[in-house]
């Protein structure tokens, strides 16, 4: 009975220190409670504590990703946007994450999902859109003061994705076309505009050099003669149009001084010598013209 106890005694000591070794790995730290206190943290690798009076809290230290679900928002331009993050957070203090909150995942994931909500009621949609860089450094650094006591570090917010209204979308649409043909427009006014600088610096310089504007009316001929179409075009030399330029200008002075040598041959009203002439106007009345009495030269 003695060695049969020996041997009983010896399989429970051996149980006894086996239920207290511990291994962990490279991520992992142990939270040691000595009879309900906090006594240490211990880890990685091999290591002791003792049965029934030691406890232990294993706590992963590697960083951890939370996907927080849409969310509906009010921008302050009052529009409703989802709005949807990854957070990536990580525990430097195990004793704080195990001791100063109850579940730090849940606590990191309600305090980032909160937080988001009243950023994102602090700035408009365009801000929204096109500053998510300040929107993500404040949500993280508003976070990361909470979760300080905690023992827990925000390393990331990202902002992934933000949900419009169709509506919206479509006035978005309709704004950016209208931004684009302003652009157009301008950028053309500005091509035509140079153009006619150029256009009148060219002709400028064909009046101070008429051979000039023969050499791009041949030009003009090569270019169009090597498109190999069938288009019959009709040269007209530039004397020609300068002659009949010239004579339409004479024809019309011409006619300005016969007009003018006419109304001077007419005669003054009142004139005595003047002999009175009826003319017959188209255009009035024919009861307005005053004609001569006819003279009965029969006699009875």
């Amino acid at each position: 009975m003695g060695e049969f106890g020996l041997a009983i005694a010896a399989a429970m000591v051996a149980a006894i220190i086996k239920s207290g070794i511990r291994v962990d790995r490279e991520y992992e730290r142990g939270v040691i409670f000595h009879l309900g206190r906090f006594q240490q943290i211990k880890g990685p690798g091999l290591y002791f504590i003792v049965p029934i009076l030691d406890q232990k809290v294993q706590v992963d230290i590697r960083t951890k990703t939370v996907d927080i679900a849409p969310q509906e928002a009010v921008t302050a331009d009052s529009v409703t946007i989802k709005i949807n993050a990854v957070l990536y957070y990580r525990i430097i203090d195990p004793m704080k994450a195990i001791a100063r909150v109850e579940n730090y995942q849940v606590a990191v994931y309600q305090a980032s999902m909160t937080t988001l909500r009243n950023i994102v009621g602090q700035h408009s949609l365009d801000e929204m859109l096109q500053g998510r860089d300040k929107i993500n450094a404040k949500v993280q650094e508003i976070v990361d003061e909470i979760t300080e006591p905690w023992g827990v570090e925000i390393e990331r917010v990202e902002l992934k994705d933000v949900e419009i209204p169709i509506s919206m979308q479509r006035a978005m649409a309709k704004e950016a076309e209208a931004a684009r043909e302003k652009r157009a427009r301008l950028i053309k006014a500005e091509a035509e505009q140079e153009a006619s600088k150029l256009l009148s610096e060219a002709a400028q310089q064909m009046m101070e050099n008429p051979a000039a504007l023969e050499l791009r009316r041949l030009q003009m001929l090569t270019e169009i003669g090597a498109e190999n179409n069938t288009t019959t075009l009709v040269m007209i030399p530039s004397d020609i149009i300068s002659l009949a330029k010239e004579w339409s200008t004479a024809a019309h002075n011409s006619n300005i001084n016969a007009q003018a040598n006419l109304a001077k041959a007419q005669p003054q009203i009142g004139d005595a010598d003047a002999v009175p002439q009826h003319r017959l106007n188209a255009s009035e009345p024919s009861d307005r013209l005053q004609l001569p009495t006819p003279v009965d030269t029969q006699q009875e």
